[in-house]
């Protein structure tokens, strides 16, 4: 890590109707960090992740990525700027290839030799992918589906990737090799949010983690430091 902050939300508020959702929350990522969101259902998690991406605009605070407020940016030009998004549920196109859906994450770029290269880059990654290029998506086991989306939101060359627990619904040896995964993503110098329910597996590989609870974050620190807090430990690894 460098030790430079390239990302903050600042006294971030999110409303959906008249329920208020994020009140007024602040993090920073340093360049090349993996920093963990963690709590129960309904917390704000996702909420905050698709307020980075645009999906949904804040009522107030900001957002900062490389030195400029991207809080009012469509998704599009958030992608464009070097911020990809994992979604919760994977959202793989099921009847195309797993390469067509590779290539969708580079829609906007047009280096077709560098997309080659990114794409050589993914099945390095990910080498049951290259043995499944030419199946359709929808055919995959729900972990190949999983390191898929992963892979197609790298086509984007991302600076900074947002996962939405990758590892729901996974089978524990699988959600170990995720994992493994995003750590080596992170050595390439790709700053993380993780959003997971697996606390345990999310705190052993994150730099810093935040604990949000009820639209508010209850506890920050270290990730070392939360793993051995008695509050996180009983309420989100199991005592």
């Amino acid at each position: 890590m460098s030790g430079e902050t390239f990302f903050a939300i600042r006294n971030l508020r999110v409303f959906y109707g008249r329920v208020e959702a994020l009140k007024g929350i602040s993090l920073e990522v340093d360049q090349g960090a993996i920093v963990t969101l963690i709590g129960a259902n309904g917390a704000g998690k996702s909420t905050a992740l698709r307020a980075v991406s645009g999906l949904v605009h804040p009522a107030s605070g900001e957002i900062v990525f490389q030195g400029k407020r991207i809080d009012s940016l469509s998704p599009q030009d958030v992608v464009r700027g070097g911020i990809a998004h994992v979604p919760e549920g994977r959202r793989v196109f099921p009847f195309m290839t797993v390469r067509e859906n590779l290539n969708m994450g580079a829609f906007r770029r047009k280096d077709k030799e560098e997309i080659q290269k990114n794409l050589e880059g993914v099945f390095e990654h990910f080498p049951i992918l290259r043995e499944r290029r030419n199946q359709r998506a929808g055919s995959l086991s729900g972990g190949e589906q999983q390191m898929l989306a992963i892979g197609r939101a790298l086509m984007s060359q991302p600076t900074l990737l947002l996962l939405d627990e990758p590892s729901l619904g996974l089978a524990p040896l699988m959600v170990k090799e995720v994992g493994r995964i995003i750590g080596e993503i992170n050595q390439r110098q790709v700053g993380i949010i993780l959003v997971e329910q697996n606390a345990h597996m999310a705190l052993r590989i994150a730099h810093r983690g935040y604990v949000l609870e009820i639209g508010s974050i209850a506890l920050e620190g270290p990730a070392s430091d939360l793993i051995d807090n008695e509050h996180v430990k009983q309420a989100y690894l199991g005592g």
